[in-house]
């Protein structure tokens, strides 16, 4: 399956979508900061990102604006995934470069609906 990042500041939201994704054969790797999820996007090129965007230092929209806009991580499909659910934030996630926003608690069929269809 996917190799997938998963950038959130929440030990508990980082060990419930480990969970979920490795229950589905992906391999899970992790980063508690945008800066950290930027670097390990860069050295370890996942297939896919899960970005919270509430975080300290480097925020999940900042994050994604910077994965986005690089030669290396431009294709790589970032959802968003965060409890900011203003039709505002979803607008300026997308903007920065996510392909998919989704809003926490997320269920885990929509979970896997959303990751299923970025893959391909």
């Amino acid at each position: 399956m996917a190799k997938v990042l998963i950038v959130d500041d929440s030990l508990t939201e980082t060990k419930r979508f480990t969970q979920l994704l490795e229950k589905s054969g992906h391999q899970v790797i992790t980063a508690s900061c945008g800066e950290d999820g930027v670097r390990i996007a860069k050295e370890q090129l996942p297939d896919l990102v899960l970005m919270d965007v509430v975080m300290p230092g480097l925020n999940g929209f900042q994050a994604t604006r910077q994965l986005s806009k690089n030669d290396i991580t431009k294709d790589i499909p970032i959802i968003m995934v965060t409890t900011k659910d203003q039709e505002t934030d979803k607008v300026w996630g997308r903007r920065q470069g996510a392909r998919a926003y989704l809003t926490k608690p997320v269920p885990e069929t929509l979970l896997a609906e959303t990751i299923s269809e970025l893959m391909g």
